[in-house]
């Protein structure tokens, strides 16, 4: 119903921003990293999803696209609502997410509140088809938690040089393999760019 919103920001948490487009405010639910992406931003344009209870009538805002469609996939499995997958969002990355799911890492969603270990595998069992299709490259997730922040830094590095997303997910696999050590976004960019 609502694909975005774009205006001002005139407040700003955590969980929450009220932007003002066409003078009306707009109650937005975030995650934990959509607001890391917006906090120091005075305008923005936030990708929506309208959800409609009995009850209430919800916004939830998403800095980029992937994290949206994620959102959309979480709240399709039975017993996660769109708090708990915000919840999850703000508790991992997108990347952590989809590389919990496909590797079938039950453990991951542990600190996740209101994720036990049965919905934990259900939400696996429904979703982890979706992410292999939708990543084109099921061995993206090989990589080491700890990298996840590098190789989602380089990867938006190399798709704002125009690169082809399945290639680029390829490439920085395959440096992540062969050299674990590389520590630094610039270096993986570089290493990459040689490759491709």
């Amino acid at each position: 119903m609502i694909a975005y919103i774009k205006g001002d920001i005139t407040f700003k948490s955590p969980t929450f921003v009220y932007v003002e487009a066409g003078g009306i405010g707009y109650r937005i639910n975030i995650t934990l990293n959509t607001y890391g992406k917006i906090e120091g931003m005075d305008k923005v344009k936030l990708l929506t999803h309208f959800h409609v209870k009995e009850d209430s009538q919800t916004l939830y805002g998403f800095f980029e696209e992937a994290e949206r469609s994620l959102f959309i996939h979480l709240i399709s499995v039975s017993g996660i609502g769109p708090t708990t997958a915000q919840v999850m969002l703000s508790s991992m990355t997108p990347e952590e997410t989809r590389a919990a799911i496909i590797s079938e890492n039950v453990m991951a969603f542990k600190k996740v509140r209101g994720v036990g270990p049965k919905t934990a595998k259900r939400l696996i069992l429904d979703l982890k088809d979706k992410m292999i299709k939708e990543s084109g490259d099921a061995d993206f997730t090989i990589e080491p938690i700890a990298n996840n922040t590098i190789r989602q830094e380089a990867l938006s590095a190399l798709l704002s040089l125009q690169v082809n997303k399945i290639q680029a997910q390829k490439v920085l696999n395959k440096i992540l393999k062969e050299q674990p050590s590389v520590n630094s976004v610039e270096e993986m960019v570089r290493l990459a760019l040689k490759e491709l």
